[in-house]
């Protein structure tokens, strides 16, 4: 259905994956780029701001989560969580690089938010990561 849609479908898909949602956005700028349907660099521009949208969504959720919430849910000791921020801190925005990596980067970005590190660099740095990895995606295929 989304293939469809063209570009827009695209953007829908690849801004999913990078959402909490499980699907692979490689697997879909691959094909899309495979198709020959669009420009290449439209296609790139298509995916890196649908992907970015949904990483920043993710980072959004949380950034609004509440520490009782955390500690609530998860079981999980203040102690603890205060130990987790002083780890996330170390690294901070440096983190934001690995947002697209799957599974894992979605639980950084969401740590990165819920413990509050500075908007605009850990967006800007999601971005760069996003970015890269369309950009080698895009290399290897030949495109």
């Amino acid at each position: 259905m989304l293939e469809s849609l063209g570009l827009a479908g695209l953007f829908i898909a690849v801004m999913l994956s990078g959402s909490i949602v499980p699907f692979s956005s490689d697997a879909i700028y691959v094909a899309a780029l495979l198709s020959g349907k669009f420009p290449v660099w439209e296609t790139m521009v298509v995916a890196i701001s649908g992907n970015w949208l949904g990483l920043s969504f993710t980072w959004a959720m949380g950034r609004f989560a509440k520490w009782e919430w955390v500690e609530k849910l998860f079981k999980v000791k203040h102690e603890t969580i205060e130990r987790q921020k002083v780890k996330i801190d170390r690294f901070g925005i440096w983190l934001a690089l690995l947002a697209w990596v799957p599974f894992i980067g979605e639980a950084m970005l969401i740590a990165l938010g819920f413990y509050r590190s500075k908007t605009v660099p850990t967006l800007l740095m999601t971005l760069v990561g996003v970015a890269a990895r369309f950009y080698v995606w895009t290399l290897v295929l030949g495109a």
